[in-house]
């Protein structure tokens, strides 16, 4: 699957300020200006592609690992011409394995906030939604959707405690929200990417209680039992 270069940023309201970026956890340095994503069904085939991955091209940076269920992430970053060079050789090595792959030339600072865990409170009239079978898939929908429209990216779930899907939340006007969610639907929608659902939705004034849902653990069983 070859990958696609992506559109520039455009840079969107309520920014994340200095202080709030101080207080996200350690996490993936380095994921700039490019970064790229291989996602795997074999973890066997994933190591061996990591490996191959590392061995091309100096890339500032690569994190690999498992995410439910059963699937293997490897995610580079750096130069542009490293990052498509440590891509091409995984994608040549994982070839049969390859679930889904994204390459962003240019990665919005929102998108790698929130691969870092920054998670954001909800505070305007509408909130979007969109939900991929994927993660390579939601990190290029949530990149798409903060470049195209004027919102806040809240928060980026992916795989683990999901059976492997991945979601992003938006927050801002209703307007800008539905063309972030538009933005993002539209950059997944691609007949390269692989069978699975792809959900978009945009819910305007959300309730207070669904909100305090979101914004505390998002499992189930830890909000019943009231552990976030």
């Amino acid at each position: 699957m070859a990958p696609q270069a992506r559109p520039g940023s455009r840079r969107a309201a309520g920014t994340v300020t200095d202080a709030a970026r101080r207080s996200v956890p350690a996490g993936p340095a380095g994921l700039e200006p490019a970064v790229a994503l291989l996602e795997l069904d074999s973890i066997a085939i994933g190591i061996e592609a990591g490996d191959a991955m590392a061995k091309r091209a100096p890339v500032d940076v690569l994190h690999a690992g498992t995410v439910h269920p059963g699937r293997f992430l490897v995610l580079v970053g750096g130069a542009v011409a490293d990052v498509e060079e440590a891509l091409a050789a995984g994608c040549e090595v994982g070839e049969g394995s390859v679930l889904d792959v994204v390459l962003l030339p240019a990665i919005d600072p929102a998108v790698v906030d929130a691969l870092r865990g920054l998670r954001l409170a909800g505070e305007a009239e509408a909130l979007g939604v969109i939900e991929t079978a994927t993660v390579a898939s939601i990190i290029d929908a949530a990149d798409a959707g903060v470049k195209g429209a004027n919102v806040r990216l809240m928060e980026l779930r992916i795989a683990d405690d999901l059976g492997g899907k991945a979601y992003v939340l938006f927050d801002g006007r209703v307007s800008d929200v539905e063309a972030a969610v538009e933005h993002g639907l539209r950059r997944v929608s691609d007949a390269d990417r692989p069978a699975g659902r792809v959900v978009g939705r945009v819910v305007s004034q959300l309730h207070g209680t669904m909100r305090a849902n979101l914004q505390g653990d998002a499992r189930f069983a830890a909000r019943v039992r009231g552990e976030g």
